[in-house]
């Protein structure tokens, strides 16, 4: 149960890191840009994976009440995972993507490598 979280939202981190990697068309395509966006993509996927699982351990699970019901609260260790996983392979897309900007349009590496 520690990864359903991330295993649903895997389809939309693969399609937000395919975004990454193809656009912008305008940049150059050198084999350092492309070792940069596979490093970047890796560093993604881990620190989503590593914020998912604090995320579900940060959760507490529901107790249930004196009928033996659990409270709605039980969502939230899916929930909470998703969003932080979410927001860190966002933050470090988002990140390396500043940082490719600035690297090979100030810079101006040669399409060459």
């Amino acid at each position: 149960m520690r990864y359903l979280a991330l295993l649903l939202l895997a389809p939309w981190l693969l399609i937000l890191g395919w975004a990454y990697a193809s656009y912008p068309k305008s940049l150059p395509r050198t084999p350092t840009r492309r070792l940069f966006d596979v490093l970047a993509l890796l560093l993604a996927f881990a620190a989503a994976t590593y914020a998912g699982l604090l995320g579900f351990d940060a959760v507490q699970p529901s107790v249930p009440d004196e009928a033996g019901r659990r409270a709605s609260g039980a969502i939230w260790q899916q929930v909470l995972p998703a969003l932080c996983g979410y927001g860190a392979f966002t933050t470090v897309l988002v990140l390396a993507l500043l940082l490719r900007a600035w690297l090979w349009r100030r810079r101006g590496f040669s399409p060459s490598g």
